[in-house]
């Protein structure tokens, strides 16, 4: 007897033994026997009509491989289905991968049990085996971005709901620093004035990670604005915060633009720490701005060691930190998210940025079109 006419005699023997291991790994959890038969069925029926469907050695070693095309016009495969729903039940990954191993097991025992031993079919069995294959496959896509999603959505009201109560611990502390209480009292208070303000830039950065890891992108308000003035104001407080440190600043050129002020305060700032943070001890941080017909250029530079052929490749990725930081740099840690929101702030304002790193020196080159696009 094929493995498809098999499959479709004795679905319910089949369906019998998953569902007995399903249940195993269902305990205290909310999906209901039906949907778990209803998308087992589903899964078989589309590998018993793959089953009689010619197959072309191309064919094949792409479904070998979770490459195959969509065997349906449905916006999901029952495999995607049962993939979401799995997410949805707490279920992960290694028990989601358990069942399609059991339910390959389960179909190939009873079809022993069923036919002569004598008579054995491996293309069958191969195919069989692909066809599951491109089911997992498309079982981990989908659960994988299921679960990615959940965790964006889950960090991004974190991130937001704590917010709140930070601002209420800045304010007290601010006030507390305000008043005459004693240099202890003023000392501590100014403390937790900065430790405030780290942890709200850290909050910040997490909430915008997750707007654009959520496909939201970064949100700016441009407006007319001098990029001279606003660096020139950001670089004052970055001299105030590391009076240890020489930070220089020239202006060349035509610097008016259509830009948001803040965003690119805080491109800035982060360029800037991130070069306190690497460069060498003692050797200056330099911000050169330039005005082109079209856009706006500027670089921040710094001295120290060179920075890896591959970790330049990867270094505007997210949840990335540096190679190490002189110990006596004076700038605090990260979430290493400081870089990827440069990236994705500067594409907003439908610029770039890119970085260059040899034994003269390091530089972060922003570009930015006076007008961003839509």
């Amino acid at each position: 007897m094929r493995l498809a006419d098999f499959i479709r005699r004795d679905m319910d023997a089949i369906l019998s033994e998953w569902e007995k291991f399903a249940a195993q790994l269902l305990v205290g959890r909310k999906m209901e026997a039906l949907a778990l038969r209803d998308h087992a069925k589903q899964i078989l029926d589309t590998v018993a009509n793959d089953l009689d469907q010619a197959q072309s050695g191309e064919q094949q070693e792409r479904k070998s491989k979770g490459h195959a095309p969509p065997t349906t016009d449905a916006a999901e495969t029952a495999a995607e289905t049962h993939a979401v729903l799995r997410a949805k039940s707490g279920f992960d990954i290694n028990q989601m991968v358990s069942e399609y191993r059991a339910l390959r097991a389960t179909v190939h025992r009873l079809w022993a049990d069923a036919r002569d031993p004598a008579a054995t079919d491996l293309q069958d069995s191969i195919r069989f085996n692909e066809a599951i294959d491109q089911a997992l496959a498309e079982s981990i896509a989908l659960f994988t971005a299921q679960v990615d999603h959940a965790r964006n959505l889950l960090l991004g009201m974190l991130g937001h709901d704590m917010r709140s109560p930070l601002q209420a611990i800045q304010v007290t502390a601010a006030y507390l620093a305000r008043i005459d209480a004693g240099p202890e009292v003023s000392t501590a208070a100014g403390r937790l004035v900065n430790s405030g303000a780290r942890m709200k830039a850290l909050l910040d950065d997490l909430l915008d990670f997750n707007r654009t890891r959520l496909g939201l992108g970064v949100n700016i308000v441009a407006s007319e604005i001098n990029l001279g003035e606003v660096f020139t104001d950001e670089i004052q407080q970055l001299r105030v915060s590391h009076p240890q440190r020489q930070i220089d600043l020239m202006c060349h050129g035509d610097l008016r633009g259509s830009w948001d002020a803040n965003r690119l305060h805080q491109v800035l700032g982060n360029l800037v720490l991130n070069a306190l943070k690497y460069g060498s001890p003692g050797t200056p941080v330099g911000v050169v701005l330039t005005g082109l017909p079209a856009d706006v250029v500027f670089a921040v530079s710094n001295r120290g060691a060179v920075i890896e052929p591959l970790m330049l490749e990867q270094i505007f990725d997210p949840l990335r930190q540096g190679p190490g930081e002189q110990p006596d740099s004076g700038v605090d840690g990260s979430l290493g998210l400081g870089l990827y929101i440069c990236r994705e702030i500067a594409a907003a304002h439908s610029g770039d940025i890119s970085a260059r790193s040899d034994p003269a020196e390091t530089v972060f080159t922003v570009r930015l079109p006076r007008v961003p696009g839509p």
